[in-house]
């Protein structure tokens, strides 16, 4: 008997070794053939090697990107009505910024739209009236992303709104993220359904071994109404937005109304998201007017996304920091990209560059206030200065670069947004704008992080923080 349990252990045993040695060396040959990132493919090599079975599943939920879109992709694409084919740099072909202007037209592969006007809403105090107003006046379509939708009071007035729009003939599609906006209970997405508003979460599956996608989010904040009036920026749809109602969190925001030719590109960005997950275009001047120029502002959308979008908002950024000459302004609720993006700005404060990074006193994610003093050091050690936003909590997403060149969206400074959600931003070069902008950043401009400070902390913060660091990929 000793003997046939012994040979069962051993048989047992040989066969976890075959297969334990099946799924590190498939992880293996999958990661050298698809990760470009040396640490990222080090570190699940040996995760796998280490504990295969754990490794694998692991890699198989979050490290592999199976996300291919549809043949709508922007490459190759058609133009739509109200976009021309100009040239894709700057307005001004004799300034310094030119080569930016050419570099985001060969990243996006989109035109840069002159003729436009950019409003600044300031959080959800100003932004949700007037959104609401453009639903309550929509006569031909409406399309409206959001990464969190809550079915808290106001979430409730966009769902009435939409119904209403809905009933009166006008074509209503809402894209909310399978994760940011409830993953199990979802409840704003299932009062869409019951008022029968089409709607989709992105990349959504109730049983997690059937959500490949944990990992991947639509971080895109998109509203578009009658193919002429756009929206976007930071905020998402919820209470907190709304400072003046004294939420017990409440979040400072900015906003952007938008008019004109690149509303277009807007428009295009939200149906390329819809027909991913509905299988259905959306096209014809319900969607795509001809669109009249509406101010002085030249603007251009940039998104991304772990498809054919990897990089764009990243590399878009870093070719603006390569152009700046005088001055870089960064206002971002999170703060925490890789060495290359802290190199890039270190290298543009040694030749003299202004580099100036607005990130909150008090953040709202308690890893992300752990690891952000662990990644900085370099940055204030080359003369980038770092300005700690007071609160409340201000969740703004804005970058100026030589008082003229603006990026507004909705992507954060880490690596979640350059590189794993699926983001929304636009290019605009407008000093009136930029000007505007540096305003709001210098109203915000809190106490300074020092180098002082940074080595004050006694060291099992110092440790505690430098481990929060090690999981910056998914911050």
């Amino acid at each position: 008997m000793n003997e046939l349990f012994e040979l069962t252990t051993r048989i047992r045993s040989d066969v976890e070794l075959a297969i334990g040695l099946a799924i590190a060396l498939a992880v293996t040959v999958h990661v050298l053939l698809t990760k470009r990132e040396v640490a990222a493919a080090v570190g699940w090599i040996g995760l796998a090697w280490f504990s295969p079975f754990v490794g694998g599943f692991t890699y198989l939920m979050l490290g592999i990107n199976r996300v291919r879109r549809r043949a709508i992709a922007a490459r190759g694409r058609a133009v739509r009505p109200g976009q021309g084919r100009r040239d894709p740099a700057t307005p001004k072909d004799d300034g310094h910024l030119k080569p930016l202007g050419r570099g985001i037209g060969v990243i996006t592969g989109r035109q840069n739209e002159p003729g436009n006007s950019i409003s600044i809403l300031h959080s959800g105090d100003e932004a949700y009236p007037a959104m609401l107003a453009a639903i309550a006046g929509a006569r031909t379509s409406i399309g409206l992303s959001s990464y969190i939708m809550r079915a808290d009071a106001i979430g409730t007035r966009f769902v009435a709104g939409l119904r209403a729009a809905r009933e009166r003939g006008v074509e209503v599609r809402v894209i909310v993220d399978g994760i940011g906006s409830g993953w199990v209970l979802s409840p704003a997405y299932f009062q869409l359904r019951r008022a029968g508003v089409p709607a989709r979460r992105f990349m959504h599956s109730p049983m997690p071994w059937r959500m490949p996608f944990l990992n991947l989010r639509t971080h895109k904040k998109i509203l578009v109404v009658d193919g002429t009036i756009g929206f976007t920026g930071g905020i998402n749809i919820a209470d907190q937005n709304i400072v003046a109602e004294h939420h017990p969190d409440p979040v400072q925001d900015t906003h952007f109304l938008v008019r004109g030719p690149v509303v277009a590109q807007l428009v295009d960005a939200f149906a390329q998201d819809w027909s991913f997950l509905a299988d259905e275009e959306l096209d014809g001047p319900a969607w795509f007017p001809p669109l009249e120029p509406s101010g002085e502002a030249a603007a251009r959308v940039i998104t991304a996304g772990p498809d054919q979008d990897l990089d764009k908002v990243e590399f878009a950024v870093l070719q603006a920091i390569a152009c700046a000459r005088d001055s870089i302004r960064v206002m971002t609720p999170y703060f925490l990209p890789d060495q290359q993006m802290i190199t890039a700005l270190s290298l543009a404060a040694m030749r003299g560059v202004t580099v100036e990074l607005f990130i909150p006193q008090v953040g709202d994610h308690r890893l992300i206030n752990w690891a952000v003093p662990a990644n900085v050091g370099p940055l204030l050690r080359h003369g980038v200065c770092i300005w700690r936003s007071p609160p409340p909590f201000r969740h703004s997403k804005v970058m100026v670069v030589d008082g003229e060149w603006c990026l507004i969206g909705s992507s954060n400074w880490d690596m979640r947004s350059f590189r794993l959600n699926f983001e929304l931003c636009v290019e605009v070069y407008d000093r009136a704008l930029a000007g505007l902008l540096e305003a709001l950043m210098a109203q915000n401009r809190g106490p300074a992080l020092t180098t002082a400070d940074l080595a004050a902390r006694p060291m099992p913060k110092r440790l505690r923080d430098a481990g929060a660091r090690l999981l910056l990929p998914y911050l």
